[in-house]
Formats: C-alpha cells, sequence, structure tokens
C-alpha cells in the first residue's frame, strides 16, 4: 500500500522578481486560501506556546462560517506549551502533517507521528511538546463544545490515518472513500473531522447543499471544485472555506489519488 503523502507549509517568501498572481478568493459563500499565500509574514503567535507559530486559515465571522477556527500549527524542537488554550468551551482536534511530537492529555501521554490524529475533549487538560530534532507541523480544529442535557462529552482519542480502514461511498466501486475517525452515529459529538479520498476520476457528482459549515485542506493531489457554480481548481497545501449552503462538488483529475481533511459541525440543532 502506498504511504500517505501529508502537504505542509513551511513559509518563505517568493521573489521580488515574481508576477503578482495566485488563486486567492474570498466570496460571501466561500473562500479559497492557497498554499502560496501562507507565508511568514502571515503567521500568527500563540499565548503560552513557545517556539511555535500558526497558520490561522479559519476563524468564525459573523454571517459567513461561525462554529470553528482551523490552523496549521508549526512547533520547532524544544518547542511546545503546557496551557495550550485560553478558552475552556474549546474542544480541540489535531491531524499531524510533518514531524511528530507528545501529546499528553489527562496524564496519559502519546507520541505523535504523521498521519496521527488526536481528538481531545472540552474537559480535559493537555500539553503538547516537541521532543524531536525536526519541526513538527498539524492541524489544529477548535470548536465550542455544544453541550446537551442526557449527553455527555465524548472521550479523548488518538489513532492513526493509517490504522482506519476507509469506507467507501455507496455505488461508487471505490472511487470515494471517506476515513472516519469516531464513528459519526455517536451523539456525543457535535463535530467531525474525517479524510475525503477520491481516486483519478472520482466524481461528487451533485451539488452538496446542506447546513454544515466546511474547512477542507488539500492533503494530496489536485482536483477541480465547484463551489457556489465557480470552478476552482486545487491542490495539495491549498485550504477551501465554506459556509452552510454553499453549493459544492468536485472532479477528481489525477494522476494521482486527491485527499483532504474536511471539518463539519454535526448532530446539534441549529441555535435559533
Amino acid at each position: 500500500m502506498k504511504k500517505p503523502v501529508y502537504y505542509a507549509p513551511h513559509g518563505g517568501h517568493p521573489p521580488q522578481t515574481q508576477l503578482l498572481t495566485d488563486r486567492a478568493i474570498f466570496t460571501d459563500a466561500y473562500a479559497v486560501i492557497p498554499k502560496g499565500t501562507m507565508r511568514d509574514i502571515v503567521t500568527s503567535n500563540l499565548p503560552f506556546w513557545d517556539k511555535t507559530r500558526a497558520w490561522i486559515l479559519a476563524r468564525p465571522l459573523s454571517g459567513f462560517a461561525e462554529t470553528f477556527s482551523q490552523y496549521i500549527v508549526e512547533v520547532a524542537p524544544g518547542g511546545g506549551t503546557e496551557q495550550p488554550d485560553t478558552d475552556p468551551d474549546a474542544q480541540s482536534a489535531l491531524f499531524v502533517v510533518e514531524g511528530g511530537a507528545t501529546l499528553t492529555i489527562d496524564g496519559e501521554t502519546h507520541e505523535l507521528t504523521e498521519g496521527s490524529f488526536a481528538y481531545i475533549p472540552v474537559t480535559a487538560e493537555w500539553t503538547l511538546r516537541n521532543d524531536t530534532s525536526s519541526d513538527c507541523r498539524f492541524h489544529w480544529i477548535r470548536k465550542a463544545y455544544e453541550w446537551v442535557e442526557g449527553i455527555d462529552a465524548p472521550p479523548a482519542l488518538v489513532t492513526n490515518d493509517a490504522d482506519v480502514t476507509p469506507t467507501e461511498m455507496p455505488d461508487t466501486n471505490g472511487a470515494w472513500a471517506t476515513t472516519r475517525f469516531v464513528d459519526p452515529a455517536d451523539m456525543r459529538h457535535d463535530m467531525a473531522i474525517t479524510i475525503v479520498t477520491f481516486q483519478p476520476g472520482g466524481v461528487i457528482p451533485f451539488l452538496e447543499t446542506h447546513v454544515m459549515e466546511h474547512g477542507l485542506y488539500v492533503l494530496e493531489g489536485k482536483a477541480v471544485y465547484n463551489l457556489n457554480n465557480d470552478w476552482v481548481e486545487v491542490e495539495a497545501g491549498d485550504f477551501m472555506w465554506l459556509r452552510a449552503f454553499c453549493p459544492q462538488a468536485c472532479y477528481a483529475g489525477g494522476p494521482g489519488p486527491f485527499r483532504y481533511l474536511l471539518y463539519k459541525d454535526v448532530n446539534r440543532h441549529p441555535g435559533l
């Protein structure tokens, strides 16, 4: 089986001779943040994180997507945090795209490597430290947990992309599959983080139009994506940010698999 590929930004800056052309798009229905915009100058520092910087790809915006934030975090050797989040209502999901780190959740230690996924509940205390000799880069998705009376918060979970069998979508002959890190029927979870894989030629053959907001980070490959009836080319390292009800579909043109990390909000009544 081919080893998965995970694109990770490294920053830097283009030369002064480069033309000012790129694929960045921001509309009232969707945004495309291409990998070429993830430069040193747009990184952010985070409170209580040492030797760390982050590309903040999404944050709640009134009138756009409002449920989550998503970062790509880069932690240098020896860096990390003993106090990762200043919001007591935040739950977190981490997905490692390069390097490794040591994650501790409520006193239990986990060694993260490329492809590691960690779900960290709102009630947990956690730390992260890069004890390796190279940078660690990971996605960090945060969402305020929506409590429901009679339903407990979900437990912590640490697994790896390589250890989860993808679920083939019906009637696709394996051309479209989803790697689900948690059971979608588990009502304790109010967000879902998955990896969607299309083989060359695979398609979403209708315009999905639904209440869930999305963050989609392309881990591998390329495709053309229909976003609110605009056809947009995307490739590894690009991020798509979709508000609720934005029509969406895609065609994976190849030559290899097209894979993306997907966020969506699930399993709750819309707020009134």
